[in-house]
């Protein structure tokens, strides 16, 4: 066997290998959602560190208070995912994980909060108000509350936005009575949108296995 053949050979292996393992390492879909490498829905696929969960068809990420998130999507190639902000209940001004305190990310774990999330919070104490918060007449919320149907309840609230960025808290976007009771989130917004037009959602990032 001349060392050309060897080469080709060797390369065909390789290519195998590296299908094999794709296939081993990737989890399969949930519902219409592929679930890419590392993020893991049993033990026999992914990362177990990269931990989410397929409930029936729906692909969730769980908190570290044990409140599931729907998984909207997924860009491995960016490292990120986006989860679905808890819907705010009918009729009044409390998000459904207002008993766990709104989101809150296990510090342990290879995800956290990105810089793209224009987070706005309803219901508010007065207590709140400081930079880097918009509670002013024209903050985003106001649009919120007067045009979607969620925010009817949050009307006539003290209410604020701002841009979740690196110099707050990249694991947790927090909730409590005596604080603000709901909250709602649009990944990557820009100024001057309609409400018509906001990406609703929550986007998270994960730190790549070595």
């Amino acid at each position: 066997m001349n060392t050309l053949v060897r080469m080709v050979m060797m390369f065909l292996f390789l290519i195998l290998v590296t299908h094999v393992s794709e296939a081993y390492n990737n989890c399969p879909k949930c519902g219409s959602i592929d679930v890419p490498y590392p993020l893991s829905t049993d033990d026999n696929c992914g990362d177990l560190r990269y931990k989410v969960y397929c409930n029936n068809g729906i692909l969730e990420f769980l908190s570290a208070r044990g409140f599931y998130y729907k998984i909207l999507s997924i860009n491995p190639s960016a490292y990120k995912l986006i989860i679905s902000p808890p819907p705010i209940q009918k009729d009044t001004c409390y998000s459904s994980d207002l008993s766990s305190g709104g989101l809150k990310l296990d510090e342990n774990l290879p995800f956290n909060i990105s810089t793209h999330n224009t987070v706005m919070l309803f219901n508010c104490s007065e207590r709140i108000i400081r930079s880097p918060l918009n509670c002013s007449s024209i903050s985003f919320c106001r649009q919120f509350e007067n045009n979607v149907e969620e925010g009817l309840g949050c009307k006539n609230t003290l209410c604020c936005h701002y841009l979740k960025d690196s110099a707050m808290t990249s694991h947790m976007i927090r909730l409590r009575v005596g604080g603000c009771t709901a909250y709602t989130s649009m990944v990557d917004m820009k100024l001057g949108s309609s409400f018509d037009s906001w990406t609703y959602g929550i986007e998270l990032q994960w730190v790549p296995p070595n």
